[in-house]
C-alpha cells in the first residue's frame, strides 16, 4: 500500500535515531512507513536532510524541536560518533524539555547498551583513542537511554512487518500529537 509523507510545516513529531547500516533497510523503513501512514511527521535522515546544509546543526535543531525521539539501538550504533552525538542531544531534551524517548533494542540487549559491553565495548575502545574528550558524555547518554523502558528488538524484528509491537507507541504518539490514527494497517 502506498503512503504519502505528512506535511511537516510546524516541525517533526518524531525524530528517528538509528545506525543506517544495521537497520535503515529493514526495521526502520517499516517503522517510518507506519508512522507516516498515521500522519505522524517523522524525521528520517535520508528523507529529510536538506542537501547542501551543514548536517550536525540541522540534526541537533530537529531533535530539539521534535516531541518524541525513537532510538533504535543496534550492534553498530555505538560505532557512530554521529549516533552518539544525536543521543547526547536526545537525552538533554529528555531531561530538560521532557521529550518522550522510546528506546528500541534491535539485536542487542539493554544491558549491552547500558554497560557498554559486547560490540559497544569494542566501539568504545576505538573512541577512547580518537575522541577521548567525548567518551564520558557518550557513556552517560547510553546508560541513561538504556534505563528507559523500551522495546525488545528481537521480538520487533520478527513481527515488524505487522507493526504490532510498535502499535501501542504509535497510538500514544497520535494521541499526543492530535493526529487521527488510521485503522486497518
Amino acid at each position: 500500500m502506498a503512503y504519502s509523507l505528512p506535511s511537516c510545516s510546524s516541525g517533526h513529531d518524531v525524530f528517528l535515531s538509528f545506525r543506517g547500516e544495521d537497520t535503515r533497510r529493514n526495521f526502520v523503513d517499516h517503522l517510518y512507513r507506519r508512522l507516516c501512514e498515521q500522519s505522524i511527521c517523522t524525521f528520517k535522515d535520508d528523507v529529510n536532510l536538506r542537501r547542501g546544509e551543514e548536517i550536525e546543526p540541522e540534526l541537533l535543531e530537529t531533535i530539539e524541536k521534535s516531541r518524541f525521539a525513537i532510538v533504535v539501538f543496534s550492534k553498530n550504533y555505538a560505532g557512530s560518533r554521529w549516533c552518539l552525538n544525536e543521543l547526547v542531544k536526545i537525552i538533554q531534551c529528555w531531561f530538560l524539555k521532557r521529550q518522550i524517548v522510546v528506546p528500541v533494542f534491535y539485536d542487542v540487549e539493554p544491558t549491552e547498551v547500558r554497560n557498554q559491553i559486547g560490540s559497544y565495548a569494542e566501539d568504545f575502545t576505538r573512541h577512547e583513542v580518537y575522541s577521548p574528550d567525548k567518551v564520558d558524555t557518550w557513556r552517560d547518554a547510553l546508560s541513561k537511554a538504556a534505563s528507559i523502558s523500551g522495546y525488545d528488538g528481537k521480538r520487533l524484528a520478527y513481527l515488524s512487518y505487522k507493526y504490532q509491537p510498535i502499535s501501542p507507541k504509535v497510538h500514544k504518539i497520535t494521541q499526543v500529537t492530535g493526529r487521527q490514527e488510521t485503522k486497518g494497517h
